[in-house]
């Protein structure tokens, strides 16, 4: 072959466009309509039984108690040192989430109990105003994993009938009188005035788990911060009712706010139960001096003593107070550490701002109470091995460690100095000497008289301060915005729906192509030999015509110009110095790809060129030439070679209504082709075949099954491999591709038959000379 049908036939690389993608798939565009069709009718049913979904939500704002100053509304007892403990954003997010908190509101609420009515395709819950409400007698003792649904059908104001969730009838009763079950007794009541409208109808009860109730609105619950540097966190709460969506948030904030109330409360609780009861001691002990005094007085019938000196009366007087403020302190100091023994290690609240002096040991017991705060509010979410809860713990033992140490550190100095205040007393005593002895035995007395007494006044008031604390405790968060009918419709929105089903209806048939065309083996396009290194031809497009011979002078189908195309590509491959006939083997890889309807039609198409053309039936085990003919069995090639005396210009037939065509049938089929084809007269064949004709077309058997067409090969100008579309596999291409690499046969080029033209595949014949698509063949 020389250069210029070497670049003519070279192939260039294959890429894959959107105009080639189109053409692929738009044969499909039946798939297509079809799919879209049924998308957009399960769509509509869909929509049908589609229950409407809505959202509530509520911003609420939590309280940072350190950045509010004289905002907080504690602010006007700020004097009280109060404590408050710090809120987290995180931490009440996650507080909200909790199912402890979700299982308040849905006891608040009733949530486990449903009333279904039927209304067409769906079933519609009725939350705000059931027809009939469900009372459970001794509530707090049902099952929590009780789950079950029963039928009430209403037969008049007074009377139903209750059924079992399959329909079996249970028996007739009365609204307003206890019902007796296996999972508990209840009581039905009306909940609508007039139950007229609803006689004959039914309603469907389901009495749900606690643990499925929570964990279906825990599934619809979202709470989140609105932005990183802000307090304020939304709570939004999906559900098929709005009214219900609105109550479980306003009801979820409820109870949050009201845990926190408790929270907080458990600190001022503590201290003020602490000063109850030193109160009652000292009450006693104050009680007994007091006594003391009586008795003094009594016995010694005392009304008034002078004093014997005024300036002795004074100093004592201020050796008494201090003395008296000393004992106080002590005494505080020992009250804490007896009541921090008396915890044994737990880790609870202790008391604070009871009056010490020394502020360090207030600021100490202020930190350790909001540390145990926080830790109780994050064992709310957390166990108590979470690393966080651990360094908590080791803060509380430090902390208690620290206020012992300075509880004894601050007893210390005290004590010394309670001891020089003693000493100055006695120096004091004897100076008073003179004074009669009953008056310092009374004198002592009276002096525990005062410790008592003002012990007792100065617990009094903390008592008041704490009692004040307990009644201002308010919530660490603020409502924003309420959810108070603000629940909106957020699905089921038809248009969403049906846009939703095109696209699926849409993409399904592309899917289905995709994988068809995964598992599909076959030869189909030009592209896909353009993978083998053998030029292409050409292609004839598919028909479902039985004519057997379409190239005739005045046929102008599709099919017929695919063969005049084919010669003129064939004029380009074909050498263009023979002065003899050129010789054009036409062969496939298996057996009814078409090979001997195109060597036929293709020396049909030579001879209505004036070209005098030989079709040579050299598939010797089953030719077909004669058959499409409609011609019968005459003597051939293979009389030809067993038998000398038979001459080939004998034997060569003329072909009906085509004046330039002879055909030299293969003859009887014999035993041994193979052998029959190596015999030397073949030669005499070809020699005779290219001194009378200008061109001869040799139908030759399939290479991939026997050998017969490569021991002839040598004859062969050119080689015109048939490959019939949507039936060889491509695994056979290897076939050709190795009988060009071994240089078994050379000069040979592809040529697709059978290729469907409706689907973009071919590039059409005809075009601009007005002829329809009527004729063509391909078996």
């Amino acid at each position: 072959m020389d250069t210029n049908t070497t670049d003519f036939f070279e192939n260039s690389e294959s890429q894959t466009t959107f105009r080639d993608a189109f053409d692929k798939y738009k044969v499909y565009w039946k798939l297509f309509v079809i799919s879209i069709a049924i998308a957009l009718g399960i769509a509509y049913v869909m929509s049908l039984y589609k229950i409407n979904s809505y959202e509530a939500n509520a911003r609420i704002l939590i309280k940072d108690n350190e950045s509010q100053g004289s905002l907080s509304e504690l602010s006007a007892f700020a004097d009280l040192d109060i404590i408050q403990a710090k809120s987290n954003v995180q931490n009440e997010i996650e507080i909200l989430k909790t199912k402890k908190m979700m299982e308040k509101v849905v006891n608040e609420l009733n949530l486990r109990i449903q009333y279904f009515t039927d209304e067409g395709p769906i079933e519609r819950e009725h939350y705000a105003s059931p027809p009939l409400v469900l009372n459970a007698i001794d509530k707090d003792n049902w099952d929590v994993n009780l789950f079950t649904e029963f039928i009430v059908k209403i037969k008049n104001e007074f009377e139903f009938e209750l059924f079992t969730s399959e329909e079996k009838k249970i028996g007739n009763f009365e609204f307003g009188k206890k019902i007796k079950t296996p999972f508990g007794k209840f009581v039905i009541t009306p909940a609508q005035v007039n139950l007229k409208s609803w006689i004959g109808n039914t309603i469907k009860v389901i009495i749900n788990s606690t643990q499925n109730t929570v964990g279906k609105y825990l599934a619809n619950l979202r709470v989140e911060s609105l932005s990183t540097n802000s307090n304020v966190i939304q709570i939004i709460v999906r559900d098929n009712v709005p009214e219900k969506a609105v109550d479980i948030v306003n009801t979820l904030i409820k109870q949050h706010n009201l845990d926190a109330i408790e929270d907080k409360n458990l600190i001022t609780k503590n201290t003020s139960d602490f000063i109850n009861e030193r109160m009652k001691l000292i009450s006693k002990e104050l009680s007994i001096v007091e006594s003391d005094v009586e008795s003094f007085k009594s016995k010694n019938k005392l009304i008034n003593i002078p004093s014997e000196s005024q300036i002795l009366i004074q100093s004592e007087t201020y050796i008494e107070q201090e003395i008296i403020s000393v004992s106080t302190q002590i005494s505080l100091i020992d009250y804490m550490l007896e009541y921090i023994v008396s915890m044994k290690g737990e880790k609870g609240f202790i008391p604070s701002n009871i009056g010490f002096q020394d502020a360090s040991i207030a600021n100490l017991t202020n930190q350790y109470n909001q540390l145990v705060t926080e830790k109780n509010r994050l064992l709310k979410t957390a166990s108590e091995k979470n690393p966080v809860i651990i360094n908590i713990e080791e803060q509380l033992n430090a902390f208690q460690k620290s206020i012992k140490e300075s509880l004894n550190n601050l007893k210390v100095p005290l004590l010394f100095r309670l001891k020089a205040l003693n000493k100055k007393d006695n120096e004091n005593n004897t100076k008073l000497s003179k004074i009669p002895s009953f008056e310092k035995e009374y004198r002592g007395i009276e002096r525990q008289q005062q410790i008592k007494e003002s012990l007792y006044l100065y617990l009094l008031q903390k008592r008041e301060e704490t009692a004040i604390a307990l009644a201002v405790t308010i919530a660490n968060t603020k409502v924003l915005d309420d959810a108070t009918g603000s629940a909106y419709k957020v699905s089921s929105q038809k248009r969403t729906l049906f846009y939703y089903a095109i696209l699926f209806g849409f993409i399904i048939p592309f899917f289905i192509i995709y994988l068809k065309e995964l598992f599909d083996t076959k030869v189909h396009i030009k592209k896909d030999l353009e993978k083998i290194n053998i030029p292409f031809l050409g292609d004839i497009p598919f028909s479902k015509s039985s004519q057997k011979i379409i190239s005739g002078i005045k046929e102008n189908s599709s099919i017929s110009e695919a063969f005049r195309l084919l010669r003129t590509h064939l004029n380009f491959i074909l050498p263009k110095n023979k002065t003899y006939g050129k010789t054009i083997f036409v062969t496939s890889t298996l057996s009814k790809e078409g090979k001997s309807f195109i060597a036929l039609n293709l020396a049909a198409t030579y001879s209505i060129s004036n070209k005098k053309t030989l079709l040579i039936e050299m598939d010797l085990r089953n030719p077909k030439i004669l058959k499409y003919l409609q011609m019968k069995e005459r003597k051939g090639i293979t009389n030809f070679i067993i038998d000398d005396t038979n001459k080939l210009k004998d034997l060569v037939l003329k072909a009906e209504h085509f004046e330039n065509l002879d055909i030299l049938p293969s003859g009887a089929i014999p035993p041994n082709p193979a052998e029959m084809l190596m015999d030397e007269r073949i030669s005499e064949l070809f020699e005779f075949a290219r001194a009378n004709y200008d061109f001869i077309i040799v139908d030759t058997a399939p290479v991939g099954i026997v050998a017969d067409t490569l021991l002839i090969s040598t004859y062969a100008d050119t080689f015109v491999y048939v490959v019939r579309a949507n039936y060889l596999d491509k695994r056979f291409l290897r076939v050709p591709q190795s009988l060009v690499n071994d240089k078994k046969i050379s000069n040979m080029s592809f040529l697709l038959n059978s290729s469907d033209e409706k689907k973009g595949y071919g590039y059409g014949y005809g075009y601009g000379y007005g002829y329809g698509y009527g004729y063509g063949y391909s078996i």
